[in-house]
């Protein structure tokens, strides 16, 4: 990280102050010494309390830095990891086989964006089945994102749980002797324009207009920094095979995980997918053709198709790419990503019981609305 600051010339420093700390503080390097110098909230000059030079701090070019405090040991990783070699897609014998190798403490750096969105959306919202009403909508809500600040293609963790309580002054020389401290190199210009992004599609959401005509959002008070978390990087042999799990090393709960997958399991979830799917495609469809009475029911009748066709290509890709699991639980990746259009309807956790709940929950909604239309005429 680059903070801008500008030596000045040294002023007198009352007794007592040396060493002093504000509550509220926030970590820049020293240009001169390279060690940590607390930072007041809003603070322009200030002393560097191992060299005692004086900065003038430029923060609107500066990037501040925080980090999250390690609560999990070594020993509470590895129960995270056994803990993750359990489950029913996984290889049977994998508990008793794997080996851990390597258990690794790393501290990942994650751009952090918090702001006050505020402002006005105009557009149509929904009045019945075939009409709309004007709509304006305010948004004014204090909205926090981030993203990781490194390539985490080999770690898998896009995002972090963060709350404001939990950072505390960036200490270089302390993480560094305790772990291996990765360094920033995605770009922090991308990272403003991604969470800008973020923000407008949450306040978009929370609109819930069909149409948007005119919008007028605003980020207010903008705070940009980089947060250094911890994560424990777990390796383990099975099978003359390395695999890897990183587990949080604050909550202790696993963020991302690799595992050999079970055989049994993924002819289970073809068989399951293949006939939740068909009974979806035949009985949807025909319940659906029976509430259909108008050009307007198109959307209705596509329905049990993109259903039936998604929950069998869903049991076809664990079938065909189940050889390997992925463990991802949906808070640690990238904030606002989601399953697209099939997303809000079909299961993403590949679980044979709720590709089962998928298919039948459609049906009796569409069953509700064939009863319904035959009533209506």
């Amino acid at each position: 990280m680059t903070t801008e600051t500008t030596p000045v010339s040294p002023a007198p420093v009352p007794a007592g102050a040396r060493g002093h700390v504000p509550e509220r503080s926030q970590g820049l390097v020293c240009p001169n010494c390279s060690g940590t110098v607390p930072v007041a909230e809003g603070a322009r000059i200030v002393q560097c309390p191992y060299c005692n030079l004086h900065s003038l701090v430029q923060g609107e070019r500066g990037v501040r830095r925080w980090q999250v405090p390690r609560q999990i040991d070594r020993a509470r990783a590895e129960e995270g990891v056994r803990g993750f070699l359990t489950g029913m897609r996984k290889a049977r014998d994998l508990s008793r086989a794997a080996t851990i190798d390597e258990m690794m403490l790393a501290y990942l750096p994650f751009w952090r964006v918090e702001a006050t969105v505020a402002g006005w959306l105009f557009g149509r919202v929904r009045k019945d089945k075939d009409e709309t009403r004007p709509d304006e909508h305010e948004v004014f809500e204090l909205m926090n994102w981030n993203d990781a600040a490194v390539d985490v293609s080999e770690f898998g963790v896009h995002r972090i749980v963060v709350s404001r309580a939990d950072l505390q002054p960036f200490e270089s020389q302390n993480i560094h002797a305790e772990a291996m401290v990765f360094e920033p190199t995605e770009s922090r210009t991308d990272a403003l324009d991604e969470a800008r992004g973020y923000f407008l599609g949450r306040a978009r959401n929370a609109a819930g207009q069909r149409s948007t005509t005119y919008e007028n959002v605003q980020l207010l008070r903008p705070e940009f920094a980089l947060v250094y978390y911890p994560v424990w990087i777990g390796r383990y042999s099975y099978r003359s095979r390395t695999y890897q799990v990183v587990i949080d090393g604050v909550s202790g709960r696993v963020m991302y995980g690799k595992a050999p997958g079970n055989v049994l399991y993924r002819a289970m979830a073809l068989v399951v997918g293949l006939a939740a799917g068909n009974l979806v495609l035949v009985n949807g469809t025909m319940l659906a053709a029976r509430a259909s009475s108008d050009d307007n029911s198109l959307g209705l009748l596509l329905l049990p198709i993109v259903v039936g066709i998604g929950l069998i290509l869903n049991g076809y890709r664990q079938f065909r790419y189940g050889e390997e699991v992925e463990d991802r639980p949906k808070e640690f990746q990238k904030a606002g990503s989601g399953g697209g259009l099939l997303g809000s309807f079909l299961p993403t956790t590949g679980n044979l019981s709720e590709m089962m709940k998928t298919g039948q929950s459609v049906l009796v909604d569409l069953e509700k609305i064939s009863r319904e239309a035959r009533r209506d005429r």
